[in-house]
């Protein structure tokens, strides 16, 4: 049982951390579109709204246990991908801190990686329903 209370927990967390950055991007698209165009990326208002519905779908797909280990792993290439493009290595000598942000994302995708191994537990649409 406590496995299963453990691993409910986390997909809580895991959720209600791509539910807060969607939140953060649909309250101020535009300051989140100016953000990804400084990191040089064309087309930053759209992939603004990509990525904020893609966080919407990682969010509902964690709390409900769909499609599980596929979100756990599409949000692992999507983590990896956000500390390179944001955090990476041309942005240490401006501020130090960056590398900071840049390590925590490897351990973001630690815990994905866990997840996609060991699955939604119980309490699952995907287990419930879907088989």
């Amino acid at each position: 049982m406590a496995r299963a209370i453990a691993i409910i927990i986390a997909r809580f967390i895991f959720s209600f951390i791509f539910f807060m950055a969607a939140g953060f991007k649909f309250a101020d698209i535009g300051a989140t579109a100016s953000y990804i165009a400084a990191a040089g990326f064309p087309m930053a208002t759209f992939l603004t709204w990509v990525a904020a519905f893609f966080e919407i779908a990682l969010a509902l797909a964690f709390i409900s246990g769909a499609f599980f280990t596929e979100a756990s792993l599409l949000a692992g290439i999507y983590v990896i991908f956000l500390a390179f493009a944001f955090h990476g290595p041309s942005h240490w000598q401006q501020n130090q801190a960056e590398f900071g942000f840049f390590v925590d994302h490897f351990t973001f995708l630690a815990g994905l990686l866990f997840a996609a191994v060991h699955g939604p537990e119980r309490w699952a649409l995907r287990q419930t329903f879907l088989r």
